[in-house]
């Protein structure tokens, strides 16, 4: 609904607001204000008018800000250009008011205005004012209105905040420095993924959003930088999924002197404190399922859990043809140039990843899909690699390393994934030199982490799509 603006054109917009307190601060203040009662304190709060209603010589209203609610009351004998405010507010109004806290006869906290000023007028409604809005394309295009439409949209939002500021403190806390480092980058590298490609017009060379920062930030462990984090934005020019978003936030760690296993317990404290911020409990509910983030978590190899969900040994040693007929056997597509690590990963993502709900360290990965991983120490196990994945309610919701930082086996991985993007495998990292120019001048041993922030919100926040905790999720272009 288009409202006409001529009865507005005199009418003069401040340029500021003087004194204006929060709506949540009084509820926390007055809250246990007797009924009918007044607190003798004269405030002035600003936000949106978003329910109004009239009762002959009173008028009523709620007046939401960021913080929270309250309602005014205006009284004909009282209130300034009442008749003004009763006939020309429109919901979703921005205004100010000056008044006294009060009670009301039933005991709601409210406002009893004394004087009012409008500060923007809404042209446009804000949808049902019962119902909110529920189409899903208008509420993520039109986020602004979404927020007031449906509270729990700006709660998500908040504790998605406060997720990702207990994130930096207790990294912090740690003697972790965060740092920035190039989105535009000349060689699209730290994943296995597709990029985005743009043209720099004055170097007139391509460039690449980047997939993930991780060996940017080994750059600076090589530059003497003993413990790093970003939390950032990366790309990935794939899919959309309720659990995927081309653009989504990612937080990257790197540790001097500790390994996969010091990874584990840094990554049970991140998970459980972020918990904690968010909901005050270890035990989170998420799609109907009670999750326990208490540590320690359970560690188990990919190749027992395989095993465990087919009842049957798997090993890597099997071979290959052995496990693409179980692959086979269990309908999991496998291309002819997999190898056993490969063929074994697909068996576990197909059948094991969903059924994962409370968290669990996956350990172990073959060496074939981990290209920047060291060699498993345990020399019984050949053909792995110090890697896990953190799985909860059957997403990944992070990644560890012990750092590969052997040159040489770094550039015979490249050159494997090379031969890989020959064959097809758009999503093979490329060779990157200069990376290995820089682990030639040393890399101490090094533990690795990556948590994709938006999954973790989405865990925190029982949200049911990645769309839900992104402001402005990706869409398709609007037809205007």
């Amino acid at each position: 609904m288009e409202h006409e603006t001529e009865a507005f054109a005199d009418e003069a917009i401040p340029y500021e607001v003087v004194g204006v307190e929060a709506v949540g601060s009084l509820v926390e203040s007055f809250g246990d204000l007797p009924a009918d009662t007044r607190s003798g304190r004269e405030v002035t709060v600003a936000g949106r008018l978003m329910r109004f209603r009239r009762q002959g010589r009173l008028a009523f209203g709620d007046l939401v800000d960021s913080s929270g609610k309250i309602q005014l009351l205006l009284r004909r004998e009282t209130a300034a250009d009442f008749d003004r405010f009763v006939h020309q507010r429109v919901l979703g109004d921005w205004i100010s008011v000056n008044g006294e806290v009060m009670t009301s006869r039933s005991g709601e906290l409210s406002i009893e205005v004394v004087s009012w000023q409008l500060l923007a007028h809404a042209r446009r409604n804000f949808g049902d004012k019962w119902r909110g809005i529920s189409d899903p394309d208008t509420r993520y295009r039109q986020r602004y209105v979404d927020l007031w439409a449906n509270p729990e949209v700006r709660e998500r939002l908040k504790l998605r905040s406060r997720i990702v500021a207990q994130l930096r403190s207790d990294l912090g806390d740690r003697g972790f420095m965060e740092v920035e480092t190039p989105i535009l980058q000349p060689i699209a590298s730290g994943a296995i993924a597709k990029p985005f490609v743009t043209h720099h017009n004055a170097l007139d060379t391509d460039f690449f959003l980047r997939i993930a920062p991780e060996l940017y930030l080994k750059r600076l462990v090589v530059g003497g930088f003993e413990r790093v984090f970003e939390l950032g934005r990366d790309f990935r020019n794939e899919g959309l999924s309720p659990r995927h978003n081309p653009e989504f936030s990612m937080l990257e760690v790197y540790q001097a002197y500790t390994d996969v296993y010091g990874m584990i317990e840094l990554t049970e404290t991140l998970i459980s404190h972020a918990a904690l911020a968010a909901r005050a409990s270890l035990q989170v509910s998420c799609q109907g399922q009670i999750i326990d983030l208490a540590p320690p978590y359970r560690r188990a190899t990919m190749e027992e859990l395989v095993s465990e969900t087919l009842g049957q040994p798997v090993l890597l040693e099997h071979g290959r043809q052995r496990l693409a007929d179980l692959a086979a056997e269990h309908g999991v597509k496998v291309e002819t140039g997999d190898g056993p690590g490969r063929v074994l990963f697909s068996l576990y993502e197909a059948l094991v990843e969903s059924a994962l709900v409370q968290p669990t360290f996956v350990l172990d990965f073959p060496k074939e899909v981990s290209p920047l991983a060291r060699d498993h120490r345990d020399p019984s196990k050949p053909g792995r690699v110090e890697q896990f994945d953190l799985v909860i309610l059957g997403r990944e919701i992070g990644t560890a390393y012990s750092e590969l930082n052997d040159p040489d086996e770094q550039r015979r991985r490249f050159y494997q994934q090379a031969q890989a993007r020959l064959q097809g495998d758009e999503e093979a990292m490329v060779l990157d030199e200069d990376f290995l120019r820089a682990l030639e001048h040393g890399m101490p041993p090094t533990g690795g982490l990556g948590i994709g922030v938006d999954r973790l919100v989405i865990l925190l926040t029982d949200a049911p799509h990645i769309k839900e905790v992104i402001a402005f999720p990706a869409l398709r272009p609007e037809s205007l």
